[in-house]
């Protein structure tokens, strides 16, 4: 069986895009369960629905709040459903990227202690949206270019 006929199939994670797809969507559902696992998440105690005043923090690192970490179960769950299809993985790619790159923006000008901080962002979850943004940005240009795994 070809890559172009499985690709058409709906056949899970198929190509090198469609993998892509897959284990950023599993990581984000991993990391929007760990925001609500004690241990997990330190200062859980704190976590709030939205807002920068959160102290619940993911590895001791990364703000999180409910929010935030439903939407990244919401990635998560976009992610795997879209590992199923070459076209929805690479706008799942290219398009979450630059979400996060938005985001990665969003971060820089808002200060960290204002009320427009809704998500909540700390500089650790600025760079690391900064890096989703151009890894996902990249992998959707540039596996969705190749030619052996396009359907």
């Amino acid at each position: 069986m070809s890559t172009a006929h499985t690709a058409r199939t709906g056949r899970f994670a198929e190509t090198a895009l469609q993998k892509a797809a897959l284990i950023y969507g599993i990581v984000f559902l991993i990391v929007g369960l760990g925001g609500f696992i004690p241990g997990l998440t330190t200062n859980i105690e704190s976590l709030e629905f939205a807002g920068h005043g959160s102290e619940a923090m993911l590895m001791g690192i990364f703000q999180v709040s409910i929010l935030h970490n439903v939407v990244h179960l919401l990635y998560g769950v976009v992610g795997v459903a879209a590992a199923k299809a070459f076209g929805a993985s690479k706008h799942y790619l290219i398009w979450g990227g630059a979400v996060y790159g938005v985001l990665w923006l969003y971060g820089l000008v808002v200060p960290h202690d204002h009320d427009a901080n809704f998500v909540p962002l700390n500089t650790a979850d600025n760079w690391l949206h900064f890096v989703l943004a151009v890894t996902m940005i990249a992998l959707g240009v540039l596996l969705g270019r190749d030619r052996a795994t396009r359907h």
